[in-house]
Protein backbone atom coordinates (compact mmCIF):
# COMPACT_ATOMS: atom_id res chain seq x y z
CA UNK A 1 0.00 0.00 0.00
CA UNK A 2 2.42 2.52 0.88
CA UNK A 3 6.30 2.79 -0.27
CA UNK A 4 9.03 2.62 1.99
CA UNK A 5 11.16 5.75 2.34
CA UNK A 6 13.89 4.38 -0.09
CA UNK A 7 11.56 3.87 -2.57
CA UNK A 8 10.10 7.61 -2.43
CA UNK A 9 13.62 8.43 -2.54
CA UNK A 10 13.94 6.77 -5.52
CA UNK A 11 11.07 7.93 -6.99
CA UNK A 12 11.73 11.26 -6.25
CA UNK A 13 15.05 11.40 -8.01
CA UNK A 14 13.76 9.55 -10.88
CA UNK A 15 11.82 12.54 -11.04
CA UNK A 16 14.28 14.86 -10.22
CA UNK A 17 16.50 13.84 -13.02
CA UNK A 18 13.80 13.82 -15.65
CA UNK A 19 12.99 17.54 -14.67
CA UNK A 20 16.74 18.18 -14.49
CA UNK A 21 16.26 17.11 -18.65
CA UNK A 22 13.00 18.22 -19.69
CA UNK A 23 14.24 21.91 -18.53
CA UNK A 24 17.86 21.42 -19.51
CA UNK A 25 19.15 23.71 -22.08
CA UNK A 26 22.07 21.72 -25.10
CA UNK A 27 24.34 22.79 -22.46
CA UNK A 28 23.19 21.30 -19.50
CA UNK A 29 22.65 18.41 -21.15
CA UNK A 30 26.05 17.88 -22.58
CA UNK A 31 26.88 18.52 -18.69
CA UNK A 32 24.40 16.46 -17.31
CA UNK A 33 25.59 13.45 -19.59
CA UNK A 34 29.38 13.98 -18.55
CA UNK A 35 28.25 13.46 -14.85
CA UNK A 36 26.94 10.53 -15.54
CA UNK A 37 29.71 9.16 -17.39
CA UNK A 38 31.95 9.93 -14.69
CA UNK A 39 29.40 8.63 -11.94
CA UNK A 40 29.18 5.39 -13.76
CA UNK A 41 33.01 4.96 -14.01
CA UNK A 42 33.09 5.56 -10.03
CA UNK A 43 30.86 2.89 -9.92
CA UNK A 44 32.71 0.63 -11.75
CA UNK A 45 35.78 1.69 -9.73
CA UNK A 46 33.79 0.65 -6.52
CA UNK A 47 32.30 -2.34 -7.94
CA UNK A 48 35.78 -4.05 -9.21
CA UNK A 49 37.62 -3.16 -5.66
CA UNK A 50 34.06 -4.97 -4.18
CA UNK A 51 34.78 -7.87 -6.71
CA UNK A 52 31.16 -7.35 -8.14
CA UNK A 53 31.99 -8.35 -11.59
CA UNK A 54 27.90 -8.09 -12.90
CA UNK A 55 27.45 -4.53 -11.55
CA UNK A 56 31.13 -3.01 -12.58
CA UNK A 57 30.11 -4.24 -16.12
CA UNK A 58 26.93 -2.79 -15.95
CA UNK A 59 28.39 0.26 -15.08
CA UNK A 60 31.23 0.43 -17.69
CA UNK A 61 28.75 -0.38 -20.64
CA UNK A 62 26.08 2.26 -19.18
CA UNK A 63 29.48 4.67 -19.29
CA UNK A 64 30.52 3.74 -22.67
CA UNK A 65 26.88 4.32 -24.03
CA UNK A 66 26.73 7.34 -23.02
CA UNK A 67 30.31 8.42 -23.95
CA UNK A 68 29.27 7.27 -27.13
CA UNK A 69 26.39 9.62 -27.29
CA UNK A 70 28.54 12.51 -26.75
CA UNK A 71 30.60 11.11 -29.36
CA UNK A 72 27.77 10.97 -31.73
CA UNK A 73 26.50 14.48 -31.18
CA UNK A 74 29.42 16.15 -31.76
CA UNK A 75 28.80 18.89 -34.33
CA UNK A 76 32.14 18.08 -36.88
CA UNK A 77 31.23 20.91 -39.35
CA UNK A 78 31.02 23.89 -36.89
CA UNK A 79 33.40 22.34 -33.83
CA UNK A 80 35.78 21.97 -37.00
CA UNK A 81 39.38 20.49 -34.95
CA UNK A 82 38.07 20.95 -31.73
CA UNK A 83 35.28 18.40 -32.41
CA UNK A 84 37.94 15.99 -33.93
CA UNK A 85 39.84 16.04 -31.16
CA UNK A 86 37.04 15.49 -28.71
CA UNK A 87 35.83 12.85 -30.44
CA UNK A 88 39.36 11.42 -30.68
CA UNK A 89 39.42 11.59 -26.38
CA UNK A 90 36.09 10.07 -26.59
CA UNK A 91 36.87 7.06 -28.96
CA UNK A 92 40.09 6.57 -26.47
CA UNK A 93 38.10 6.77 -22.98
CA UNK A 94 35.81 3.85 -24.80
CA UNK A 95 38.41 1.69 -25.46
CA UNK A 96 40.20 2.20 -21.89
CA UNK A 97 36.54 0.81 -20.26
CA UNK A 98 36.33 -1.56 -22.77
CA UNK A 99 39.92 -2.62 -21.67
CA UNK A 100 38.95 -1.88 -17.65
CA UNK A 101 36.11 -4.39 -18.07
CA UNK A 102 37.74 -7.27 -20.11
CA UNK A 103 40.92 -7.14 -17.96
CA UNK A 104 39.40 -6.08 -14.22
CA UNK A 105 42.29 -2.80 -14.72
CA UNK A 106 41.68 -0.03 -12.26
CA UNK A 107 44.39 2.13 -14.10
CA UNK A 108 42.47 1.91 -17.48
CA UNK A 109 39.78 3.13 -15.19
CA UNK A 110 41.42 5.85 -13.75
CA UNK A 111 42.61 6.88 -16.87
CA UNK A 112 39.26 7.18 -18.39
CA UNK A 113 37.44 8.67 -15.78
CA UNK A 114 40.37 11.58 -15.51
CA UNK A 115 40.00 11.98 -19.17
CA UNK A 116 35.67 12.58 -18.50
CA UNK A 117 36.65 14.99 -15.50
CA UNK A 118 39.09 17.31 -17.39
CA UNK A 119 36.73 17.48 -20.46
CA UNK A 120 33.68 17.41 -17.96
CA UNK A 121 35.81 20.26 -15.83
CA UNK A 122 36.60 22.24 -19.38
CA UNK A 123 32.84 22.19 -20.47
CA UNK A 124 31.54 23.67 -16.92
CA UNK A 125 34.14 26.51 -17.23
CA UNK A 126 32.74 27.60 -20.78
CA UNK A 127 31.16 31.36 -19.76
CA UNK A 128 27.41 31.68 -19.31
CA UNK A 129 27.13 34.47 -22.03
CA UNK A 130 29.04 31.48 -24.46
CA UNK A 131 26.88 28.88 -23.31
CA UNK A 132 23.97 29.08 -26.24
CA UNK A 133 26.33 29.79 -29.08
CA UNK A 134 26.55 26.44 -30.87
CA UNK A 135 30.13 26.49 -32.35
CA UNK A 136 33.67 24.36 -31.35
CA UNK A 137 32.75 21.20 -30.31
CA UNK A 138 28.85 21.65 -29.26
CA UNK A 139 26.65 18.95 -29.95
Amino acid sequence: MYGTNRQFAEQYRKVGVSTSVVDADPHKLVALLLAGACERIRIAEASLQRNDQARKGKAIGEACAIVGHLDGSLDHEAGGEIAGNLSALYEFVIVRLTEANLHNDANALQEALGLMVEIDSAWNAIPVEQRSVRGAGSP
